[in-house]
């Protein structure tokens, strides 16, 4: 008798499918302000690398770490993820990258700020039957430096 592996990987239909679906569970549960479900669509022994070069490792790790800036520095804020690209890049395995946009209403990171997120998903699923992110790698894209002003011009007549 042949017993079927369930957490065998095989190709996906839709990357783009898969990567929307993850990315809505993380923008729900930041705008919701609520950790343990950003957490959650986590692998246990995932991977995540935040703005600030920190590195992150398990799912606990870093539900705890959002429930922290949830009620801090990133309090109140909401988070727009609009997804970039994504490509499956072995079977089962889903690359997306996605543009971040973030409004912060108050604290030390008032005002609306952009990030690039490169995540990988697999489709090996959770209990509730969701593929789970297994790396997160977090890039804040500066802000355009101001144009100089213009000089005067030091021409004679």
């Amino acid at each position: 008798m042949t017993i079927a592996n369930p957490y065998t990987a095989s190709r996906i239909a839709d990357p783009q499918t898969v990567a929307l679906e993850v990315l809505g569970h993380l923008q729900k549960a930041w705008n919701d302000g609520d950790g343990e479900a950003f957490g959650s669509n986590y692998a246990p022994n995932a991977s995540f690398v935040n703005i600030r070069g920190e590195h992150i490792v398990g799912r606990t790790a870093i539900a705890a770490g959002h429930t922290g800036i949830f009620t801090t520095i990133y309090a109140g804020s909401v988070n727009h993820m609009s997804l970039a690209h994504a490509s499956e890049i072995s079977n089962g395995i889903v690359l997306a990258v996605s543009v971040n946009t973030l409004e912060c209403p108050s604290g030390p990171m008032a005002g609306v700020h952009t990030a690039i997120s490169t995540t990988v998903i697999s489709s090996s699923v959770d209990g509730a039957g969701r593929p789970l992110i297994v790396s997160t790698h977090n890039t804040l894209i500066a802000a355009a430096p101001a144009a100089p002003a213009a000089r005067p011009s030091q021409h004679r007549s």
